[in-house]
């Protein structure tokens, strides 16, 4: 079968890899973890100067702090390669050249997207031989290492897909990286603020809607507001990293009745809070999202549905005149 590698990712890469510019990235992208290594480094030093504890066993945690030292990194980069990608061409007027290319409107989406994952995962390739110390040293095993690749690789498609959307909306880049912050800004807080809010009234008013189930189990209703939480990749993150630390889950922690006085969870929040069901479902909501967004920017830059959508608007205000 003949595999042919998209036009966009093997012409934008090329150029990339004899630019100047994706050298100082990749400099300034460890010069920031060297600086997060060096200080956690010394806090550890810190912490076990009085303790007679090894302090070896304790470089595990680098692991966690540089895995969401580069997640912050990728998650503000990655928007940015993305949301000029579009709204960049039809600054430099070539977007109606792009067009007119062979190439589908999916097809030109998915290249410029393949593009910003491609540079974000060359910038976690160079952190390797920092990211290797705590495998080597502390005792972490190998397996986290590439579960902490294929997320990163999950969530580097996610924010280019959201920077891809918005770009795609946009006609100019400063607008579409503001949009593409205000849709993260959406899956971080917002997917949150229906649990905080109901649980300060829980706690300020006392109430406290319960189900009780063969006399001994009780759940409260409103922890299937846990439900929105799928859709932020900070806890996405949070529980991954718990679970590889610690071996507990976060959301089991919040949704076993802290707040409630519940003794146990239920109802559809139960489905997905047991075992690995949480990260399992999370990521197929992420990648759904993703090729949805992926799918409204295809349509969107699509010359024949703007067409025919002038040309319906045409035919309205033609029928109005007339």
């Amino acid at each position: 079968m003949n595999m042919r590698l998209n036009p966009i990712v093997k012409k934008d890469v090329k150029v990339q890899s004899r630019s100047m510019r994706i050298c100082w990235g990749v400099f300034a992208y460890e010069g920031i973890l060297a600086l997060v290594f060096f200080l956690t480094m010394l806090s550890i030093q810190e912490s076990n100067r009085y303790s007679v504890a090894n302090i070896y066993s304790q470089m595990v945690w680098l692991y966690p702090i540089l895995a969401v030292t580069q997640m912050v990194i990728l998650g503000v980069v990655v928007p940015i390669r993305t949301a000029s990608s579009i709204s960049g061409e039809k600054e430099r007027q070539t977007f109606d050249i792009m067009m007119t290319t062979s190439m589908t409107p999916f097809a030109i989406v998915w290249g410029k997207v393949m593009t910003a994952v491609i540079q974000s995962m060359l910038f976690v390739a160079a952190s390797m031989p920092v990211m290797a110390l705590p495998f080597v040293i502390g005792g972490m095993p190998w397996s986290a290492l590439f579960w902490f690749l294929a997320i990163t690789l999950l969530l580097s498609f996610f924010a280019a897909s959201i920077g891809i959307l918005c770009s795609s909306f946009c006609r100019k880049t400063v607008s579409a990286v503001i949009f593409s912050y205000g849709f993260y800004f959406l899956f971080f807080v917002g997917t949150v603020l229906p649990f905080i809010l109901v649980s300060l009234l829980s706690m300020n008013t006392g109430y406290s809607s319960t189900y009780t189930f063969s006399g001994a189990v009780s759940y409260s209703w409103w922890e299937n507001i846990l439900l929105f939480l799928l859709l932020n990749p900070a806890v996405y993150l949070t529980e991954f990293f718990m679970r590889i630390m610690t071996g507990e889950s976060i959301v089991n922690t919040i949704s076993y009745g802290r707040l409630s006085g519940a003794t146990q969870i239920g109802g559809p929040i139960r489905l997905v809070a047991t075992g690995n069901r949480w990260m399992i479902v999370s990521t197929i909501l992420l990648l759904a999202v993703s090729f949805l967004f992926l799918l409204l920017a295809a349509r969107r830059i699509n010359p024949m549905i703007r067409r025919r959508v002038k040309t319906h608007g045409r035919k309205k205000v033609s029928d109005r005149t007339a």
